[in-house]
């Protein structure tokens, strides 16, 4: 398949496009630094540089695409302002639906509500804490993800609440909150890899699974 990757030099990102690459998919990676784009991909990736303002350069990685993963997440430097991801999200969405691919992988925090899911003291408490301390943040992810879940596009949203730098190997858990047990720590690499399975796999299709070692 043909996949977009949005925030494709994060650290999330990057591990997510090796994962889509060794899977045998065809990718295209949306950078706002060209500086940052790993020589390690050489000619394997096509590469789209631009701003999340920059409605034209998104709608040209999005076009031809079969499936759009969106990396990005929101800055947790306190000196950051504005809502830059809810512009560039709404620009993607817009993108996709000028060219008709409806596959769209995101990521969140349990903040963000599956639609089936209750709260519970562990998502009370994920929304609590950056609603109080990190409200720009929490705008940001909110405003990413409402019109994601409003829409009708195919979407995942894969959640996780503490990403680590640790190798991948140990158990992965699944679910949500409520009904499965689940940690609060999980490897970059899992995530990414769990991230890369959903572009053809439908089981969460239209869910908002969550993710832990």
């Amino acid at each position: 398949m043909n996949v977009t990757v949005f925030g494709a030099t994060g650290a999330i990102g990057s591990l997510t496009v090796t994962e889509l690459l060794d899977r045998g998919h065809t990718v295209t990676a949306y950078a706002r630094n060209a500086a940052k784009v790993p020589t390690t991909w050489g000619d394997r990736v096509s590469v789209v540089i631009g701003e999340m303002s920059d409605a034209d350069a998104i709608d040209t990685a999005v076009a031809g695409a079969d499936a759009v993963v969106s990396a990005l997440g929101p800055s947790m430097d306190r000196k950051a302002t504005g809502l830059p991801l809810v512009e560039g999200t709404a620009h993607i969405l817009a993108a996709m639906r000028h060219h008709g691919v409806t596959r769209y992988i995101g990521h969140a925090t349990p903040a963000i509500l599956d639609p089936q899911e209750k709260p519970t003291l562990v998502t009370r408490l994920i929304g609590f804490m950056p609603r109080t301390f990190m409200r720009r943040a929490y705008d940001e992810i909110v405003g990413m993800t409402t019109p994601v879940k409003a829409s009708d596009l195919d979407w995942t949203i894969v959640r996780f609440i503490a990403p680590k730098d640790t190798p991948t190997g140990k158990r992965v858990r699944v679910g949500f909150f409520g009904t499965d047990k689940l940690g609060f720590a999980v490897s970059r690499a899992d995530i990414a890899a769990f991230t890369a399975a959903q572009v053809d796999d439908t089981t969460y299709l239209r869910r908002a699974p969550a993710i832990s070692n």
